[in-house]
């Protein structure tokens, strides 16, 4: 569609430059210094040509064209005029410029050259008022470049301001997107994670409610077993693998306290990386002898999981601590 826009804009810029120039060529009377006349068409149509057709993978005009389009505001209205006698300075053939000057002004505004536009529509109001006067200048097609100009400008700043818009909106569509995606993995891991916990807590709940209560002691340790694992799966869902949940397994047979929070550690991470943290985690606690193990995947911007491990009789003292393990958030 750009390109389709662009193509379209380029070849009116070209069919108009050719329109003034074959204007300028049309003279009704010989002019003093054909030669000048001649020059200021090749001048204007090399700048014109460089203006719209310079740089084609770029919207904003290169700096050599759009100093060659300002050169050339100033010369051809010079040549012209000195062309030719001051009485035929207003004749039809004669005024191309002014029309021609302004559609180049016109481009380097659409080009992203705004100051030189608007510096070369002053040259030309400067150059038409010197050599045939303020009034005959806007008589003869000042008024016409001036619009041009203008309305070049309006537009440019509405469609810039347009693809800005666009753009915005695009970007909010695709957050939107991204949370929408987002919702629907949580919702499919909680789904996950309950079918998990039913797997583990169904078979406990049906026999407890068979046996009235009334349990062996291997019944008891799977019912707080299964117990724990719901808990680690609400609490710290994010941690969990098939290793991590069976070394907290074989650390409560062992008879150890396991505690397990998440707080959003692993918030950020990408997925290859949480995979490798799961795996030292759950090397940390095979290798644990603590009775009391505490797991908390805190938000902290060096590490990910943080595994402290305390003795039997340990209270709150530091001296209880006999483990303490940090995984990082980025490997080492």
């Amino acid at each position: 569609m750009r390109r389709s826009v662009r193509s379209i804009t380029t070849s009116l810029a070209l069919g108009f430059a050719l329109y003034f120039a074959a204007r300028a060529i049309g003279w009704t009377v010989q002019p003093e210094a054909p030669l000048l006349i001649v020059a200021a068409i090749a001048l204007y149509l090399a700048a014109t040509l460089t203006a719209v057709v310079g740089a084609p993978q770029q919207v904003r005009m290169p700096m050599g064209p759009a100093v060659l389009a300002l050169v050339s505001s100033a010369l051809v209205p010079t040549l012209v005029s000195l062309a030719l006698e001051p009485s035929l300075r207003g004749a039809p053939f004669a005024t191309w410029y002014i029309g021609a000057t302004g559609l180049l002004a016109v481009v380097c505004i659409v080009r992203r050259r705004p100051l030189f536009g608007w510096a070369m529509l002053i040259i030309l109001i400067v150059a038409t008022s010197a050599f045939m006067g303020i009034g005959e200048a806007f008589t003869l097609g000042l008024v016409g470049s001036i619009t041009w100009v203008l309305v070049a400008q309006l537009l440019v700043l509405f469609w810039d301001r347009a693809v800005r818009d666009t753009e915005r909106l695009a970007d909010i569509q695709r957050a939107v997107s991204a949370w929408h995606a987002t919702q629907l993995v949580r919702q499919r891991e909680r789904r996950v994670r309950a079918q998990r916990a039913l797997a583990v807590a169904g078979p406990v709940l049906s026999r407890t409610v068979a046996a009235r209560g009334e349990l062996s002691e291997e019944e008891r340790l799977q019912a707080r077993l299964a117990e724990g694992t719901l808990r680690d799966e609400l609490r710290g869902g994010s941690l969990m693998s098939e290793a991590v949940r069976e070394a907290i397994t074989e650390a409560r047979r062992a008879g150890a306290t396991v505690t397990v929070f998440d707080e959003g550690g692993l918030d950020g991470i990408d997925e290859a990386r949480i995979e490798e943290i799961r795996a030292e985690l759950a090397g940390v606690l095979a290798r644990a002898h603590s009775n009391r193990l505490i797991i908390r995947a805190g938000r902290d911007e060096t590490n990910a999981v943080t595994v402290v491990g305390r003795t039997a009789g340990g209270a709150a003292d530091d001296d209880a601590v006999e483990l303490w393990h940090e995984i990082r958030r980025v490997a080492d």
